[in-house]
């Protein structure tokens, strides 16, 4: 039968059959607000409508700037369902960024939460293509800006829906931006088709194992690749949804965790770290209700992963992939015949980055476009293809050269694959440190500090050297407990050439280590001599 694979399947199934299920929203100072999977669907219904009502038609971009809500995921299926395209913005890029990235999407609407205007105002008249600006109150005393439109009202004087189009599954469904760290960022359509088969993936049990019986935290920002696509999984199986709100912080999450007895939350291995450090403190919070963390972003140290292991319960997913790839590429669970392994073994195997997912097709090329073998030892960038995986940047010719001449694409990841099939990635094509004409890996140093008792952050990054061209400098975050007493000899034991001691590392929007700014001068700095 010729049956397109589209969102309207997911959401009417859900509507039929998971109608008793709920979803909640962190709301800062009031608590979590609750309503029924029968009360999303009517008001997904009626945004919808007034979407349409609004002028928009099929192949329209919908803006969303904005947090983890109840209401960001209405505008999830409202906008697809109608064939219109949604389109998440990133709230943290540079006010250039997000004007570039909502003209060139050509965004018609752009639904913002209340909180959030204050970084939509003062570009609010160069944001050309939008024609309607429509306000979410995520607080009690939240007030609609003069000239903007209520989405409350929008949802409540609508008529809903009552007969979705007919879509196509290679129909675009949402579409995200790179956050541009090279150039300006570029933008990644996302088909139902894609959409669908990546949430059945993610709900296998070897991957995810998204349930009906899961309790799912998003912390994982509703703009960054569909939050992994997990809220669309969510749906797809009826799982109970939490939403964390405006800005949650690792308090919140422990919180929150500990109450709803929450299954599965991902986020990168910065939150966890974060967490860690008060749960220590704090061994009255309970999380042992958490049967999978997703971890991705940033490779998380094995110390990490073995710790939340043996003192929490909660075990710690690694998985690999990037906007482009909707995001999923790899997950890291060994093997059945893993499990009479020695401890060490098998965390070695997890802190690696795992293997493709079924669907994902993947290969290891080196610098003269040669096909590299999977023995553990051999390396070079990791190239994929599958049918969640983008053909192209929307609008961008220039992109083409991501993308080889029979079909893969260019994550600029370099990787080593071995004999089983585990990815261990190595660095950024654009990253690895060319010192003395040797490359050295900076996630490898950054996980082995990180791996240190005293260190709670560490990030690499490469800075020139008149006789090695260049070499690597650590940027080390103690501790709080340690402050002052990270020497330089314990460092240097765990492979740093030279580091700076500092109290913050800021990361990229993509949560990444890899670009660092020193925010507050350093504590103290020892040089390589």
């Amino acid at each position: 039968m010729d049956y397109p694979l589209t969102l309207t399947q997911f959401f009417e199934r859900a509507r039929k059959i998971f109608h008793r299920k709920t979803m909640a929203t962190r709301v800062p100072g009031v608590g979590l607000w609750r309503y029924t999977y029968a009360d999303y669907a009517d008001r997904v219904c009626r945004l919808s409508a007034a979407l349409a009502k609004l002028g928009l038609a099929k192949g329209d971009r919908v803006g969303t700037f904005a947090w983890n809500s109840h209401r960001h995921m209405e505008v999830y299926f409202a906008a697809p369902l109608m064939g219109m395209v949604l389109h998440t913005v990133n709230i943290r890029l540079s006010a250039q960024d997000i004007t570039y990235i909502i003209n060139h999407a050509e965004d018609r609407v752009l639904v913002v939460d209340a909180s959030l205007w204050h970084l939509i105002e003062p570009i609010r008249k160069d944001l050309t293509s939008v024609r309607h600006f429509i306000v979410m109150k995520d607080s009690p005393d939240a007030q609609i800006p003069p000239g903007a439109l209520d989405y409350e009202a929008l949802v409540a004087d609508a008529k809903p829906v009552e007969a979705w189009p007919r879509l196509e599954e290679t129909d675009a469904a949402g579409m995200c931006y790179t956050s541009g760290t090279t150039g300006h960022p570029k933008g990644v359509v996302y088909t139902h088709r894609g959409v669908y088969l990546h949430c059945f993936a993610s709900s296998t049990v070897d991957v995810l194992g998204i349930c009906e019986r899961d309790v799912i935290l998003h912390i994982v920002p509703m703009f960054h690749a569909n939050a992994w696509c997990v809220p669309f999984a969510g749906v797809m199986n009826g799982s109970t949804q939490i939403f964390g709100g405006p800005n949650p912080q690792p308090r919140d999450i422990i919180e929150i965790v500990h109450n709803e007895r929450v299954t599965l939350v991902g986020a990168v291995p910065t939150v966890w770290i974060a967490i860690q450090a008060i749960l220590e403190k704090e061994p009255q919070w309970d999380i042992s209700s958490i049967r999978c963390i997703p971890i991705g972003g940033s490779a998380a140290p094995r110390s990490l992963i073995e710790l939340f292991d043996k003192e929490y319960g909660a075990y710690m997913l690694h998985a690999w992939g990037m906007t482009e790839m909707s995001p999923l590429g790899t997950v890291c669970r060994p093997r059945s015949y893993a499990d009479s392994l020695p401890d060490d073994e098998r965390y070695n195997i997890r802190a690696k980055q795992g293997a493709m997912v079924a669907g994902v097709d993947m290969r290891i090329v080196d610098d003269g476009g040669k096909v590299q073998p999977w023995d553990g030892k051999s390396v070079g960038e990791i190239q994929v293809r599958g049918p969640w995986i983008t053909s192209g940047y929307y609008n961008n010719p220039a992109g083409a050269a991501q993308f080889t001449e029979d079909g893969w694409f260019r994550t600029g990841d370099v990787a080593s694959i071995d004999p089983e099939g585990y990815v261990q990635i190595t660095d950024r094509t654009k990253d690895l440190i060319k010192s003395g004409g040797e490359w050295i890996s900076s996630v490898d140093m950054e996980t082995t500090i990180m791996g240190h008792p005293k260190v709670m952050e560490a990030a690499v990054i490469a800075v020139p050297h008149e006789r090695w061209q260049e070499r690597p400098l650590a940027c080390v975050v103690p501790k709080p407990e340690h402050t002052g007493s990270l020497t330089e000899k314990e460092i240097l034991e765990y492979l740093a050439i030279s580091f700076i001691a500092c109290s913050a590392i800021a990361v990229s929007t993509r949560s990444s280590y890899r670009w660092v700014f020193l925010m507050k001068p350093p504590v103290w700095r020892i040089s390589w001599r």
